[in-house]
């Protein structure tokens, strides 16, 4: 038998949760903790993701993957005993508490004591999402139940000890809190400063934004769920699918109705023939790049006329000024109602002739005096969800009995994603988009080159990896990415799904085959670094000068005096 190297073994690895986790939405149900369950958790252990950090060490449980998970994750999960995933929301107008979490954009509700529900609108990529948090939490609540109890089968006097804390958690002083991260330490086999910090950082989230509760509670009622699973099988945690939900894959009617939403919009403020150029970005540095400047002289601020970037960051917690300036110049908030969390902007560039733009802003809004271009801004997609929306925005719109095709001049894409041959802040340029685990692979001609960009950041150009999730990653399968002919600089999830549906759209003559496209990723993380995964927390202000780089090229391009790209 041939010996499967270890990026092969992952590569199966991933395959096999991927294939198990559809299996198990088709089926309608699993047990984390049961025999199907066991099936992904053993694939995830295989996977072993960076982000997950020591999950297979059986002797310490992982708090900083404990952290990224709780981020993303509705608080109460913990304590819960079944979870349903359905595509309809049929909550809106039930006393059902409404949970959001602190870094997903997904709805949940807690609809008893022990069960909460997702409402999965963005697609297969959210399944997987969701199913990957809960088996990390299964492999790590199952270690937590070793330690409660002692060779006998008694509870620990850490455990008891635990439990006291948990009930006077609002009264303890501070040498008493120290004893109880000290205590909490020996359960978790971490040392006392590794426990103190996630203390530390779920409680800031706790009291900043309801997110989830204490360490402490977290890891308790982990702990109680876990010896209920032991006492009785009919305690066993349970993901149910529903039919709904089934149905939905595939076919997201929420993408239909935001795109014919979002469409419907797009032509009644605007002619038909009007240039149209779509990017995918943030909700704030193509307007702030627009109307930052501006806005700040208006309202009598000092502004760095010769640093570009300089001028962004003292404009951060001036939000509302430039929203109100935006909104009278040109800039139209299109509100998303079709709950896939996916808000957009439209930005005329008519009224851009009466604003002063900062003199590093290398466009001349004059030269289109005749046919100003409307620009389009869509927050980011999730995974998959890039391309149902992407497929159904590109199709002509249909207003009673004619069909209209948006006159569509270039699509940008500008995101975040992992480098493989770079650190975080660095800034990468897509000439293709290679599938993880699939033969499916998109060559494309980036109209961005690192021309475009000023030399101050490293600018990497070459083929990127999209990937099922940030939860998925594993260090062999990208240093094989990496190191052979694939040569790839980075991997993130929406770009290939991006590309799919913009080659669905010019083979169906949607669009024009000459439409300029334009890929660039600023680097969030590095997986191949310890230290520099997702899970050690975001770039905060050092991610400003390469977003705000990557949008400038973008907007130079798109104002820069066109050829037009006719379309059909």
């Amino acid at each position: 038998m041939v010996e499967l190297t270890k990026a092969q073994k992952s590569r199966i690895a991933i395959r096999t949760f991927i294939t198990t986790a559809d299996a198990l939405a088709l089926r309608g149900f699993y047990k984390p903790s049961g025999r199907s369950g066991q099936t992904l958790s053993n694939a995830l252990k295989m996977i072993s993701p960076e982000i997950y950090g020591s999950m297979n060490d059986p002797r310490i449980i992982e708090l900083k993957g404990l952290e990224y998970v709780i981020d993303r994750l509705p608080r109460g999960i913990e304590s819960c005993r079944h979870l349903i995933l359905t595509a309809q929301d049929e909550f809106a107008q039930t006393s059902f508490e409404k949970i959001l979490p602190l870094k997903r954009r997904r709805t949940s509700y807690r609809v008893g004591e022990h069960e909460m529900c997702f409402i999965i609108s963005t697609g297969l990529s959210q399944i997987y999402d969701v199913l990957t948090h809960v088996t990390f939490l299964t492999i790590e609540a199952q270690k937590i139940f070793q330690q409660m109890t002692d060779e006998t089968g008694k509870l620990t006097n850490e455990w008891k000890k635990l439990e006291h804390t948990v009930e006077h958690l609002e009264t303890l002083t501070s040498d008493e809190l120290n004893k109880a991260i000290w205590n909490v330490s020996i359960i978790l086999g971490r040392t006392f400063q590794e426990t103190k910090e996630t203390v530390e950082y779920l409680e800031s989230n706790r009291i900043n934004h309801q997110s989830n509760d204490s360490l402490f509670q977290i890891v308790y009622r982990i702990g109680q769920r876990m010896m209920a699973e032991n006492e009785d099988r009919n305690n066993m945690l349970t993901v149910s699918f529903t039919p709904a939900l089934k149905d939905m894959i595939g076919h997201n009617p929420y993408c239909v109705r935001w795109a014919d939403s979002i469409k419907s919009k797009i032509t009644s403020q605007i002619q038909e023939r009007r240039p149209l150029h779509i990017i995918s970005a943030n909700l704030h540095s193509i307007r702030n790049l627009f109307y930052g400047y501006a806005a700040a002289l208006e309202a009598g601020y000092s502004v760095d006329e010769t640093d570009i970037y300089q001028t962004i960051e003292t404009l951060r917690d001036k939000n509302d000024l430039i929203l109100n300036f935006a909104r009278q110049h040109g800039f139209n908030k299109l509100d998303e109602t079709s709950d896939i969390q996916l808000d957009c902007q439209l930005i005329d560039t008519k009224f851009l002739v009466n604003i002063p733009l900062h003199p590093q802003l290398a466009i001349r809004p004059e030269d289109f005096s005749d046919n100003p271009p409307l620009i389009f801004v869509m927050d980011y997609a999730f995974g998959t969800q890039a391309f149902d929306a992407f497929d159904r925005l590109l199709e002509p719109y249909c207003l009673e009995d004619t069909r209209l095709s948006l006159n569509i001049q270039s699509i940008s894409v500008m995101g975040k994603a992992g480098i493989l041959c770079g650190k975080k802040g660095d800034i990468m340029l897509a000439t293709s988009h290679v599938f993880e685990g699939t033969p499916d692979n998109y060559f494309f001609e980036n109209d961005l080159l690192p021309s475009d960009f000023d030399g101050s950041i490293p600018v990497f150009q070459g083929p990127i990896v999209t990937v099922y999730g940030t939860s998925l990653q594993n260090r062999d399968v990208l240093e094989k990415f990496k190191q052979t002919s694939w040569n790839a600089i980075g991997l993130e999830m929406e770009g290939g799904h991006y590309q799919r549906a913009i080659s669905a759209a010019i083979i169906k003559s949607h669009v024009s085959p000459h439409i300029k496209l334009r890929y660039a990723y600023y680097a969030s993380d590095n997986p191949l670094i310890s230290g520099q995964t997702l899970a050690s927390g975001g770039m905060g202000k050092e991610g400003i000068k390469p977003t705000y780089m990557i949008s400038k090229a973008i907007v130079e391009k798109i104002m820069k005096q066109p050829v037009p790209v006719k379309n059909g």
